[in-house]
Order: structure tokens, then sequence, then C-alpha cells
């Protein structure tokens, strides 16, 4: 049987209250009743019950934190700066991954109000507005990630993705690249949608040039490998002479798909750009040219603005901070 907190007391010969201000208030304490009273909590392996404590609190010590793939790498990083911040103020992350579907987000968010957590941040699902406004509604902190709604009241952090797609598509075209083409996941999805607007603005602003959508059921490396077999089976005056990937896990599968399954070159046959710059971007076959989003700095803004929201909702402070994207150039776009 788990050891509680009377337990501890009897152990080290002090009260109940004594042994809960060593717990949550150890400097009301004199030292040597702290050494002992720790003493017997190792002794006797007693473990807080942090649930019941939440309870008196009204609210935790923890953050809770949505994403749309958690096996994306740029999620990864903006988990990670997140943790970082919240770890500034003895805060925990509790992360789930709603994999697009507003459902499983649903029951994520329902999960956090459970757990009392102090507010959240959040990459929505499409189409799931209603779940993040029924958390704020009761009085939970929300935070939109990598995303932002336009009117809404919502704090959010994100990067001017139409400006990256614009940036892009500019860099092919300054290549001599006339045939562009945009592999994307679902346009459901804001952000893919906002830079195949970006790019679009930009063949636009080039007489000749053009854009061809081809739209991949999600932002996988496996579908990636899928479009780059599409392209090397048309007959060759059929192909596009340049593409801009929606995020850099489309981009490797395209290598792939272009390059070791079908024989073509990587930039000399076909220019390549990805977006988001992941970690192993400038490490695959032919290094690859993305759009950089400052990931991290994007988990720990977000981080940031929730503190500021909790400590003074109406506060005069930035509620929507936008990021600008920046072009790295390898060699996959030939520049």
């Amino acid at each position: 049987m788990a050891a509680s907190v009377r337990d501890v007391a009897v152990a080290a010969g002090v009260s109940v209250g004594t042994v809960s201000n060593v717990i949550n208030r150890p400097e009301k304490v004199a030292p040597a009743t702290v050494e002992r009273v720790m003493a017997a909590i190792n002794e006797l392996g007693f473990v807080r019950n942090d649930a019941a404590r939440q309870l008196r609190a009204g609210s935790s010590r923890s953050i809770g934190m949505i994403v749309l793939d958690a096996g994306n790498p740029f999620f990864a990083a903006v988990a990670r700066g997140a943790e970082a911040r919240a770890d500034q103020d003895h805060l925990s992350v509790l992360l789930g991954n709603s994999d697009e579907d507003a459902g499983r987000e649903s029951a994520y968010l329902d999960l956090f109000r459970e757990q009392r957590v102090n507010g959240v941040l959040i990459t929505p699902a499409s189409g799931a507005t209603e779940n993040i406004s029924r958390l704020h509604d009761a009085g939970i902190p929300v935070i939109l990630v990598d995303h932002e709604i336009a009117g809404s009241a919502f704090c959010s952090v994100s990067v001017d993705d139409v400006e990256g797609g614009h940036l892009a598509a500019e860099h092919l075209l300054e290549q001599g690249r006339r045939r562009l083409a945009f592999v994307g996941g679902p346009s459901s999805i804001a952000q893919v949608a906002h830079r195949l607007e970006g790019a679009r603005r930009a063949v636009a602003e080039v007489p000749g040039a053009t854009l061809e959508v081809i739209e991949m059921p999600a932002l996988t490396v496996l579908n990636g490998r899928a479009a780059g077999e599409g392209i090397v089976a048309r007959p060759p005056e059929l192909r596009p002479d340049a593409v801009f990937a929606a995020n850099d896990l489309l981009a490797v599968g395209l290598v792939q798909g272009l390059t070791i399954l079908g024989g073509l070159r990587v930039p000399e046959d076909i220019a390549l750009i990805g977006y988001d710059d992941i970690d192993f971007a400038s490490a695959t076959v032919v290094p690859l040219s993305s759009v950089r989003q400052p990931a991290e700095e994007i988990g720990h803004t977000a981080v940031e603005l929730l503190l500021k929201t909790i400590a003074d909702p109406e506060g005069d402070y930035e509620r929507r901070v936008r990021f600008r994207p920046q072009l790295v150039v390898r060699e996959s776009s030939g520049g």
C-alpha cells in the first residue's frame, strides 16, 4: 500500500501540516526538520497525490499542447521550444497529437480540462474551431500555434506563410524555371493553402510562368515519393521543371521518387524547394533548399504569450505574433 502524508508525519515525528509545508513551502520550515521529513519520504517511497492538490488549487502546474503531427520534425521542434520556456516557470507540457482529426483533438481538450491545465497551446485541426471555442468559453486560455483565425479573439503565434510561399516560388522563377508545380497536403490545412496562395502570387508576376497543383492526402515522405513517381511517369515535355513542396517531408520523398526511383536529376532536370527547414533538410542526398520557420522560437513565444494572458488577460501586449520566414538556398534548387 502506498505511503500517505500521515505515514511520513509519524515516521518523521512531525505534524501532517509540517510535511505539507516541506513539500510545498520548504522555505517556511527549519532546515533540520526539512532534512528529517525528506529522509522519511525517501525511506517510505512517498509520492504526493498531485491530483488532490490540483483539485484544491483549482489548476495544475501544467500546460496542454496539441499539434497536427508529432512525427513531423517541425512540430517536434515547436514542442521543444515550448517545453524549454515552460520549464523556466516550473511548468510541464502535456503533449497531444491530433493527426488532423477533430474528434481526437476534442478528446485531448476534454482530457486537459479534467487535468485542470493552466492553458492550452494548439494547432487546430481544420474545421475544429468549435472545440477551442468551447475551451475558451470555459475560461481556459488558448494560444493558437502556427495558425491564426482572422477576426477571432484568440491569441496566436504564427509565420507569414503567404510570404513564405512567395519566397519559394520567386526563388525558383529566378533560376529561370517556368513550369512550376506545387505539391501539398489537403487544401483544408490553412498553412498549405496560404503557401499555395503566396506561390500563385509569385507566378502571376512572371509572364509565361505556370503553376500546377498536385494535391496529396498528407504531408509525409511517402506521399512525396508518390508525387515524385507520378511526375517521372509523365512524358518529359509534360513534367514541371521545378517543384515547391509544402513541407520538407514531402520534399524528401520527392527527391527519392525523382532521383532514386525515377532516374531524374535534381536540380538539373527538376529544381526543388521545401518548407520548414527541418534539421535534416541539409543532410539529404541532395541538400534541400527550404523556407525556414523559427520552430523553437514559435513554441517559446507561445508559452510566453500564454503566461502573459494568464497573468493579465486585458494587459497591453501583442496578442498576435507573426514571424517572417527566411529563404535557405542549397543544392536542390540550383541556386
